[in-house]
């Protein structure tokens, strides 16, 4: 079955931008001239996704209106909104999309993760319709740089196509422990059985029901597979991260580049 539908968490406080967040979600923060939430939103218009549940909180209507823009200027891209008003974690927030993505296997993106392009999205989207089973996206990383993560444990090899199969997931292991060097990124293309497990999911400690320990059940009993990331990725979920996806989206755009990157090298020239 075609993936035409993606989940996108959006409900968070984005404590680490305020006071900026306490009016302007951090979603909606520019990026150039585009609200970062509009790159995801591309992302998934270029994977062939033509409908996109925000997942949001009341306390943000502006991702709401957000929503709307979208629908009068994206031809053929269907918006909904679910809401999660409390924050007991990102399996909770899937699960709130629910009633929106309907029967179907869908993506979840998080905004906070910028990518080049579309296709990581895309062949993920391929891998789950081929193998029929739920599908993360994965960065290698050094191995020093694992504890901080999700990281997979590979039942088998990588193949030339950066496809490999999972056998389970570990939560931030210690470097000892970590079974390999490949984390977990925010890009999962999940089969719709994933929502009655995160229903089973107990919270953890802080209260929050994660969606790694349904994946969890997903891989131990099914086939679910990983795909190596090769294309570029900006984690904007901090301030340091924001403004090095903004200069580097600004250096690759044609109109800004040359001008911009001039300023740059004055700025910087000793």
């Amino acid at each position: 079955m075609r993936v035409r539908t993606a989940v996108i968490p959006c409900a968070g406080k984005g404590t680490r931008f305020q006071p900026i967040t306490r009016t302007v979600p951090k979603e909606l923060l520019p990026i150039v001239a585009k609200p970062a939430l509009q790159l995801v939103v591309e992302e998934c218009a270029g994977a062939g996704i033509d409908h996109v549940v925000l997942v949001s909180s009341h306390a943000k209507p502006a991702i709401a209106a957000f929503a709307l823009d979208v629908t009068e200027h994206m031809p053929g891209m269907r918006m909904s909104v679910a809401y999660q008003d409390e924050p007991l974690g990102l399996g909770h927030a899937v699960g709130c999309a629910r009633a929106a993505v309907g029967d179907e296997p869908f993506a979840v993106l998080l905004p906070d993760e910028l990518m080049g392009d579309s296709s990581l999205l895309a062949q993920m989207i391929d891998v789950c319709e081929r193998t029929g089973g739920s599908v993360v996206g994965l960065k290698q990383v050094p191995r020093e740089e694992v504890p901080a993560y999700g990281v997979i444990d590979p039942s088998g090899e990588m193949n030339a196509d950066g496809v490999v199969a999972v056998r389970t997931m570990v939560e931030k292991p210690s470097l000892a422990e970590a079974p390999s060097d490949l984390i977990i990124i925010g890009r999962y293309v999940l089969t719709n059985d994933v929502f009655d497990l995160i229903d089973q999911v107990q919270p953890g400690a802080k209260g929050e029901i994660q969606l790694t320990d349904a994946l969890r059940v997903q891989a131990a009993s099914g086939p679910f597979h990983g795909v190596l990331s090769r294309i570029q990725r900006h984690d904007t979920g901090n301030p340091l991260g924001w403004l090095t996806a903004v200069v580097d989206i600004a250096l690759d755009d044609p109109t800004l580049s040359a001008p911009f990157e001039s300023w740059l090298r004055e700025r910087l020239a000793p």
